[in-house]
Order: structure tokens, then C-alpha cells, then sequence
């Protein structure tokens, strides 16, 4: 394997360390047990190239390398402990030695270790995967819990009796066939419905997706979607508590226009009027249901997508652990259900890739409201929604949050932070540049945001960009 000069400048150019490039400077030399641990982590999550004698941070500037002199002794060493070859090459930059680990991806199916730990990167650091992230590798190769069947044998008359057919076309606001068996061979092409000998067999995707009634189809009540109402701001007393009955897409906007229903109203600042809204904005609320009911872990046994509505607060939960960090979800997206994410988008249930969150972010701001938080716990993701909160209201926490999620938003619409945007975000008048200059130091302090240009040292002119930019 030769890498040119012209590749490595290539990667050098790329907006930022992704999974599969990882930059050291490493000057002198590179720990032993960190090359063994990052070569774990590349494989694990598909394979890329390690770089030594590059700095990780733009513009990447080639400082030259002195580590491991003797490739072939480090090959050899690599292949002994972690019993699959990396190949190494030096490549003879006009800048100095860059060392380049080729690492392949770890097979279908399989998890690599080292020292007991099957590990991944998360931002600069080296952790141990999740049991989620396990259990999908280890699932790999087997058979889709979606494409599972629901219902087998069913007869043209049943399909059309349990599946609300004219939804799959009416969500895509195309005409209805004139023939049932043209429809039947749409449904098929989806694959929400198989062909047998003796019928039809209903895919788990299909039912779950357009069932009339979620009740006929037994293996799928456990994944109906539940809506808690509480009287005040904890679980103590509970006024409402209750399933969907219908298929994700034939039952969406029913649930999101229930849900709207119950929030109760809060005042915003319009202009110099305040005016009475829903306390929590519907794009929001349309958009993180829908990618609950996306992303849930299904291979999980136990209780599906949870919608909880507080007296000051909606949290909305899912089972599984997201495949990407918290902090990269206004900029990245990755599903765990593909090809449902696909057909969802398609029904026009959610937004194009990648786009979901920022949305929510957006209209939480619009709303003045505190910053959406995303809690993860051992089994479950959650994000919550939060009523409307003045400035002053706000703890140092939610202060960081909203700061951070502005510079992230600000990010992705390519523009950049400052004093100002902030202020308006927050909807302070010009003269309140000391409480904003204070939550930016927050969000610095705490390396989530820095500065877009160091060199402009006046917090007067000063932009933003996300850390990880």
C-alpha cells in the first residue's frame, strides 16, 4: 500500500478528525499501549488511518515524527498483540516523517478488544463501547428485527382489512391505484409485505408502520407508543395515561395534535406584546417523537417510545443508546433503522437527514425557551423539552446548554456566534452584554465552544465556533 504526498495533504484537508482519520503530533515518539487501543477503535468502528507527525487540530500542520523507526518491528509487535494486521508506511513529506497505520475494519459480526475492553473514540478520548453499541455489532449478519414477520398467511382481503393502505399513499399525496393488485405489489417493493405460497406474510416494518388496529398484531403492542399527562412537575399524581392504538405513520400526526392538545399554554414576548402560546412549539414536539419512534433500540425488550408531560416540562424517551455523541446531534446524523428512517422521511413524518434536531434547537430558541437537554441513562435516551424561562431564571447549566446549542446552530447555517446573536437568542436588550459575555466564558470554560479567530483578542468583535469545528 503507497500513500502519495498528494493524499496525505488530502486528508489534511478534511474539516475535521472523522472515523476514518485520526491525527498525533507525536514529535518523538507514541506510546506502545495508545497505538494498540487506537488501532482497536478504528477497526471497531470500520477502519481508517492513523496518522503520527501531524497535529490534529487545523491546518494540520506536518511536524515530522521519530516514532518507531522500525516498521516492520511494529508491524510484526501489532499483529502478535492484537492478532489482526495494520499495515505501516513512512512517507517522506517535505515537512517532515509522517508515519501512516492502514487499520482494516473489524469483521461483520465481531468486536475487537484490547486489555479486556472493546473500545471506540469519543471526541479526544478512548472508551469502552456501550452494551447497545455491542449488541448491534453482535446482531450483525442476522436477521432485521423489522423484517421479521407479523402476520403470515394473509389473504389480499386481510392485508387491506389490517393495513391502512390509502395512508401509504395519501402521506406521499400520490394518487390511490386503481387496482388492488397494484397496490399489493407497491406494499411488496417496501417490503411490508411478502409473498408465499400461501398469501402474504406482513412484515414487523409493515405493521408497525400503517396497522389499523396495533391490538391484531400481538408481537407489536409492546412497542405502541405511551403518553403520560401528570398533574404537576413529578410522577406523584397522574391525570392521563394512555397507548397508541394505530401504526406509526397512520397514527403520527393524531398523536402529535393529542399531545398539543394537553400542553398546557405559556406566554412569549412578541415584539413589545406578550402573547399566549402552546407552552412547548409543535415542530419541536413533531420532530422528536418522530425520531424516538426512528431510533428505538427494537431488539430491546420492554416498553417502547414514552412521551411524558409534565406541569413545567415534556420528555420524550426511547429505548437504546444513540450511535453518536450528545453533543455532535445538531451537526450528525446516524440511524439506528435505516431503511424505517428512509420510508418515514419519504411519508414526509420527518425531516430530511440530519436536519431533525437543529429544527428542534431553532424552535426551542423561537419560543424562548431553555435549551433542550438530552439526558442518556443505562438503557434509554431521553430529551426534554422545557416551559419558557426568563434569563435570570436560568442555572449555570442551562446557560451552557443554550450557549452551546446556539454556537452549534449558528455552525451548521454557516455563520458564527458573538455577544450579539447571543443576546438576541436570549432576548436581552444591547445594554446586557456583561450576563452574555459571562455564559460564553461558561461555555469556553467548559471547552464546548472557542474562539473562531484567536487572534482577535476584543470580546466586543469576537465570534464563536463549536470545539469540535
Amino acid at each position: 500500500m503507497v500513500t502519495t504526498l498528494a493524499q496525505i495533504d488530502v486528508w489534511r484537508q478534511t474539516s475535521r478528525e472523522n472515523s476514518k482519520l485520526e491525527f498525533k503530533e507525536a514529535k518523538r515518539s507514541f506510546d506502545k499501549n495508545k497505538l494498540y487501543r487506537y488501532c482497536v477503535a478504528i477497526a471497531n468502528e470500520g477502519g481508517g488511518h492513523l496518522l503520527l507527525g501531524i497535529t490534529d487540530s487545523r491546518p494540520r500542520t506536518v511536524v515530522g515524527s521519530a516514532a518507531f523507526p522500525d516498521t516492520d518491528s511494529i508491524t510484526e509487535k501489532l499483529f502478535t498483540v492484537l492478532r489482526f494486521r495494520v499495515d505501516v508506511e513512512v512517507v517522506n513529506h517535505p515537512d517532515g516523517r509522517v508515519v501512516v497505520f492502514h487499520i482494516p475494519s473489524r469483521p461483520t459480526g465481531t468486536a475487537y478488544s484490547y486489555d479486556g475492553a472493546y473500545l471506540m473514540r469519543s471526541g479526544e478520548n478512548l472508551v469502552p463501547m456501550t452494551e447497545d453499541q455491542l449488541r448491534r455489532i453482535f446482531a450483525e449478519g442476522q436477521p432485521d428485527w423489522l423484517g421479521g414477520i407479523s402476520r403470515a398467511n394473509c389473504t389480499d382481503e386481510d392485508i387491506v382489512r389490517l393495513l391502512d393502505t390509502q395512508s401509504y399513499y395519501d402521506l406521499q399525496d400520490r394518487t390511490y391505484p386503481s387496482t388492488r393488485t397494484e397496490v399489493l405489489r407497491k406494499l411488496e417493493l417496501e417490503h411490508l409485505i411478502i409473498a408465499t405460497t400461501g398469501g402474504w406474510n406482513i412484515t414487523r416494518m409493515g405493521a408497525l408502520l400503517f396497522a389499523k388496529r396495533i391490538e391484531d398484531f400481538s408481537d407489536l403492542q409492546p412497542k405502541a407508543p405511551r403518553f403520560i399527562v401528570y398533574e404537576n412537575n413529578n410522577k406523584l399524581n397522574t391525570r392521563m395515561d394512555i397507548f397508541g392504538g394505530k401504526g406509526y405513520a397512520v397514527g403520527f400526526t393524531g398523536l402529535v395534535d393529542f399531545i398539543m392538545a394537553q400542553a398546557p399554554q405559556s406566554e412569549v414576548l412578541s415584539g413589545a406584546l406578550r402573547e399566549s402560546v402552546k407552552m412547548f412549539p409543535e415542530e419541536a414536539v413533531r420532530e422528536l417523537v418522530a425520531n424516538a419512534l426512528i431510533h428505538q433500540d427494537f431488539a430491546q425488550d420492554g416498553p417502547s417510545v414514552r412521551i411524558e408531560l409534565y406541569s413545567d416540562r415534556l420528555e420524550i424517551s426511547n429505548l437504546g443508546l444513540p450511535p453518536i455523541d450528545v453533543e455532535r446531534f445538531i451537526d450528525e446524523d446516524k440511524s439506528r433503522n435505516e431503511r424505517l428512517a428512509d420510508l418515514m422521511r419519504r411519508l414526509r413524518i420527518c425531516e430530511r437527514k440530519g436536519s431533525g434536531f437543529d429544527r428542534v434547537v431553532n424552535a426551542a430558541e423561537d419560543y424562548q425557551l431553555p435549551a433542550p437537554d438530552i439526558r442518556i441513562g443505562s438503557l434509554h435516551t431521553s430529551v426534554v423539552l422545557f416551559a419558557h424561562k426568563e434569563f435570570k431564571e436560568m442555572d449555570r447549566d442551562e446557560r451552557i446548554r443554550a450557549t452551546y446549542q446556539h454556537c452549534c446552530l449558528r455552525y451548521v447555517m454557516n455563520e458564527k456566534m458573538t455577544n450579539k446573536s447571543l443576546r438576541k437568542r436570549f432576548q436581552l436588550p444591547d445594554k446586557k452584554t456583561e450576563p452574555v459575555s459571562r455564559a460564553i466564558r461558561e461555555a469556553l470554560d467548559s471547552q464546548l465552544i472557542k474562539p473562531a479567530d484567536p487572534s482577535v483578542t476584543s470580546t466586543r468583535y469576537r465570534s464563536y465556533i463549536p470545539q469540535w469545528a
